[in-house]
């Protein structure tokens, strides 16, 4: 089996797991990895017998990659990913893809340009809950999608960059992305979007606490998300689905679907592939069909979630071709 070999730009918790994943695929392995904290850096070479750097540039001047993950915070992105498209390398990053579209666009321009292969890190898309809902859905109306992402994320010091609107675009950008590109994956394009927002009890930042999204869907369709960063009692309404379709109902969590079936509530799931399993055997192969979200597509589940913070600020709706 051919061996692919692996750089990391970002030692962080995610790409922690991501390497996690790669310790486990046979002919995956982690060569180098880069992060500003130096002793992140060392502690992820050390466990995955990799080299250290701090300096991405550095560790692009390698000519033994054959792919890199950049797991990094929304404010970094852009010219990391440059660069690793300046090296001819194929990539898997972390969503969201950037702060802002105009980076986003400069990126997936690139990107095309070069021809490479990507893949960003909406790892929903390939559960078996996922699977066997589109199944479901296949050929059916959907009249709408509910959504919701309820957690206490933002609760804690005030100072990290998550809690910080120009770095992380609060909720909506960074973490709620995970449910607007569900609801795009299950039913289809957005084509318009009004937003509300409050800050009713995390008084010391300046992200909203609560959004409500209301969504209109290319084919017709419509839908809400409501997404709070104060709740603090577990994660069980974090990416939830309900969508209702013809005469029927389905929920749907990362972990299963719940369908209406012969008079009773059924839970159906399956497994799916890793993330990290697609991406190394599209480096492998060359075949990049069976990754879900390059990136040109990841861009458009941005597009929504800056269109709803546009449209909280601005008290109008937001035409996602606006943008």
């Amino acid at each position: 089996m051919k061996e692919v070999k692996i750089g990391f730009i970002g030692c962080g918790g995610n790409a922690n797991g991501h390497m996690n994943q790669l310790s486990g695929i046979e002919g995956a392995r982690i060569v180098a990895v880069c992060d500003v904290q130096a002793e992140r850096a060392q502690s992820a070479a050390e466990k995955h017998n990799a080299d250290p750097y701090t300096a991405h540039q550095d560790l692009l001047e390698r000519d033994d990659l054959e792919a890199v993950y950049l797991s990094l915070p929304v404010f970094v992105h852009g010219q990391p990913e440059l660069d690793v498209i300046a090296r001819g390398l194929p990539f898997l990053v972390e969503k969201p893809v950037a702060i802002n579209i105009d980076i986003a666009r400069e990126i997936e321009a690139a990107v095309k340009k070069a021809g490479l292969i990507t893949c960003v890190g909406y790892q929903l898309r390939y559960l078996g809950s996922t699977r066997i809902t589109q199944q479901i859905l296949t050929d059916k109306t959907i009249n709408m999608v509910v959504g919701k992402y309820w957690c206490g994320s933002g609760l804690g010091s005030p100072d990290g960059w998550l809690r910080q609107m120009n770095k992380s675009g609060g909720q909506l950008v960074e973490q709620a992305t995970h449910t607007i590109d569900m609801m795009r994956n299950l039913a289809g394009e957005v084509e318009s979007v009004y937003a509300m927002q409050a800050n009713r009890v995390l008084k010391e930042i300046d992200c909203p606490d609560s959004n409500s999204v209301a969504l209109q869907f290319s084919n017709g369709a419509i839908g809400s998300l409501t997404a709070a960063w104060a709740y603090a009692r577990d994660w069980s309404n974090a990416n939830v689905l309900d969508i209702l379709y013809e005469q029927e109902l389905l929920n749907w969590n990362p972990s299963r679907v719940s369908v209406h079936e012969d008079g009773e509530w059924v839970d159906k799931t399956e497994s799916g592939p890793t993330i990290d399993e697609v991406f190394v055997n599209a480096i492998r192969s060359g075949d990049a069909s069976p990754i879900l979200s390059p990136y040109s597509d990841a861009v458009k589940t941005l597009e929504i979630s800056l269109a709803a913070n546009l449209s909280a600020q601005e008290k109008r709706l937001v035409e996602i071709s606006s943008l």
